[in-house]
């Protein structure tokens, strides 16, 4: 469905050239334009970010200084400066105390019409005390006993450089005189049982905060102008998730054998969540709509087994299934974790990477193209223009962040059909973000862990220590185990002192010899695996790596993480980091080395890791403390930029507007009701036909 063919002409004064408001220039559309506000509507979707309290009083005895006062004074003399770089001071009096007014580099014309001697005028401002004596450094407001008086709380606008409050709040208001008749767009239900105002009602009180209560994301007005924006985001959302199931798919139903071959096979049994998810996944398959799901599970909760039950039902169909990793480590390590599965159910899988060169890739691509192989598993070198499948119903794609939009729309075009899609995140997202970022996508999350995954316990130690820390390695070590050692640069660098890996691998080199090997993402591939393939076969014993190791890989034998100045790495990484370890039969550790003094961020980061194995738990606080865009990582996130609504303060607001685009979308596909045509118009008006075209390429 289209939301309309065009802008309603009642948004036109609202999306007119900035430069259409009073008083804006060429210098104001430039200062404008970098805080991303280039037309009316933007100004009324920029909220005061704080505000002024002016109290006004009657004698400046009763001010407290250092505050902001209104007052009325009669103006006593000028005092010009006598010397270059004196400021102007003008003596005033309320009769019986004295104020003296400061203005640095004032012209002698202007200072002298404003404030003429023996005039009585009201100035606004912030006093202090100077020698004993109050002044006010260019007042705020300088105004005749006519003029209105400014407001008790004052609205500060955000600005940048070149701009001033007085030409925003000029602008804004401008702006506001340009807002359309709109009918109700949000569910009377929800309205009323919120408390919350009506649009215009809504935008008029937000621009003018009676208070600082005001200016909290939680205040009525506030609340209702943020769920505008996030239902006009689920409303797009939910179209075309609409779209995409309208896409003809083809049937994938398995009978089961392979899958049963491979579960026979496995030590333990599935758990229930990964039941779950398989079940969800073959019935999209076997429907005649293309699969969109995303696959979330915490480190350690079974996704790769999840991954191949699901592409076995494309096998068993008939087709073929691809599985794509962001690194050739990863994919060649899905590879060779997925081999013993298809060993059991008697299926050819093959690995493809931008290593594969000559007779040997040309052999892999016929028998690809022939349907000689049934699982391929690849890097991105799956997108060559010579990959050619012979019958491709599945393409799941790993960590999706790492992948951009256009890529996904190339492997979409790899089979005769659309393939179905299926996207693994081992990013615990808040259930807020998922909403946001996924929303067109169906989700099965997977929230157990299976059984043998041991508990890792988490210790914060300080660098200081560092002695100990190998000693207790060397112990360690001697014993048979194998750890990681994660540093957060390549080389040392002169702008930072944080640990080097090259530096720390020398060092422990000298201290642990021949069985200590170095891992980072700017040696060359082959170095790499060797390096990998020597720890994971026990010719190497230490691993020093950077965050290369961050994802999937999997050495059941390691069981020590060492993080050094763990307080730099980002929550979601540190917990990406941990989980490396865990994962075989031993009791596993991960020290956070961290570099005293440790500040409030870096101290409730450690904490929290060290008190929860949680990722979604983990993921909560990651976004309380970081934000959004960090959260996902802003270049791939694919997040709205909502001038409003507030993720982080306000998560439960998404679920609740995911779930109304959805109702409403059912009970009226053309939007077709007064609330129908009234989203039709709260969609063009926060820019939801650019996201239309964006968002439909998923």
């Amino acid at each position: 469905m289209s939301v309309t063919k065009g802008r309603p002409p009642e948004l036109f004064p609202l999306f007119a050239a900035i430069d259409s408001l009073p008083g804006i220039g060429p210098k104001g559309v430039a200062a404008l334009a970098q805080m991303g506000i280039e037309r009316p509507r933007d100004l009324i979707l920029t909220l005061p970010s704080s505000g002024v309290t002016r109290r006004r009083i009657a004698r400046i005895t009763d001010a407290r200084p250092p505050e902001i006062i209104t007052i009325g004074v009669e103006v006593i003399r000028h005092h010009p400066p006598t010397t270059r770089g004196r400021p102007w001071r003008v003596h005033c009096s309320d009769g019986t105390s004295d104020l003296t007014l400061v203005f640095f580099h004032p012209r002698r014309d202007w200072i002298e019409k404003q404030l003429p001697e023996g005039a009585r005028r009201i100035v606004s401002g912030k006093v202090e005390l100077f020698d004993g004596m109050a002044q006010m450094v260019h007042p705020d407001h300088i105004l005749t006993e006519t003029d209105p008086l400014p407001v008790d709380f004052e609205p500060v606008y955000p600005l940048s450089a070149g701009l001033t409050q007085k030409t925003m709040a000029r602008a804004v208001a401008a702006a506001m005189t340009r807002l359309p008749d709109a009918g109700e767009w949000i569910d009377p239900q929800l309205l009323s049982d919120r408390g919350w105002p009506g649009w215009q009602a809504a935008l008029t009180a937000a621009h003018a905060p009676a208070g600082p209560g005001e200016l909290s994301p939680d205040d009525p007005a506030r609340q209702r102008l943020a769920y505008d924006e996030f239902l006009a985001h689920q409303m797009t959302l939910a179209l075309v998730r609409r779209q995409k199931r309208h896409l003809r798919g083809r049937p994938s139903t398995g009978d089961g054998r392979l899958r049963q071959a491979v579960l026979d096979a496995l030590p333990w049994p599935p758990t229930a969540a990964q039941t779950r998810a398989v079940q969800e996944i073959a019935a999209d398959m076997g429907s005649d709509r293309r699969m969109n799901r995303l696959l979330q599970g915490d480190v350690g909760s079974g996704k790769t087994l999840v991954a191949m039950l699901a592409a076995l039902v494309a096998v068993e169909s008939g087709g073929q299934a691809v599985l794509m990793a962001p690194t050739e480590i990863l994919a060649r390590q899905h590879a060779r974790g997925l081999e013993a599965m298809a060993r059991a159910a008697g299926i050819r899988l093959a690995a493809l990477t931008g290593r594969d060169k000559g007779e040997l890739r040309a052999q892999l691509l016929q028998d690809l193209a022939e349907g000689r192989i049934d699982i391929l598993v690849g890097t991105h070198a799956v997108f060559q223009k010579d990959v050619h499948f012979h019958d491709l119903r599945l393409a799941i794609i790993d960590e999706q962040h790492r992948f951009g939009v256009a890529q996904r729309l190339e492997l979409s075009g790899k089979g005769h059909v659309p393939p179905d899609m299926l996207i693994m995140t081992a990013t615990p997202i808040p259930r807020s973000l998922a909403l946001t970022q996924y929303g067109d996508l169906d989700l099965s999350v997977l929230d157990e862990k299976p059984p043998g995954r041991q508990p890792i316990t988490t210790v914060m130690i300080s660098d200081q220590r560092l002695a100990e820390v190998t000693a207790r390695l060397h112990r360690v070590l001697d014993q048979g185990a194998r750890a990681y050692w994660v540093c957060p640069l390549v080389e040392e660098s002169e702008v930072t002192d944080l640990t080097a890996a090259e530096a720390r691998f020398q060092a422990l080199r000298a201290e642990f010899g021949e069985g200590v090997r170095l891992i980072h993402g700017q040696m060359p591939a082959d170095q790499r695996d060797a390096a990998m393939a020597d720890f994971a076969s026990g010719r190497a014993q230490l691993l020093v790596a950077t965050t290369v190791i961050e994802v999937g890989v999997d050495v059941p034998e390691a069981t020590i993480m060492v993080i050094e100045r763990a307080e730099s790495f980002g929550l979601a990484q540190l917990h990406q980091l941990r989980g490396r370890v865990g994962r075989g039969k031993g009791a596993s550790t991960c020290l956070l080395l961290y570099h005293p003094p440790l500040g409030e961020t870096g101290a409730r980061r450690l904490t929290t890791l060290r008190d929860t194995e949680d990722g979604f738990r983990i993921a909560e606080v990651d976004l309380e403390m970081r934000g959004a865009g960090d959260v996902i990582g802003t270049a791939q996130s694919g997040l709205p930029r909502f001038r409003i609504g507030d993720l982080e303060h306000q998560p439960g607001l998404m679920a609740v507007a995911r779930q109304d685009a959805r109702n409403l979308l059912d009970r009226d596909p053309a939007l077709e009701s007064p609330r129908g045509r009234a989203i039709r118009l709260l969609m063009w008006l926060m820019s939801q036909d650019e996201s239309i075209r964006l968002i439909s390429v998923g």
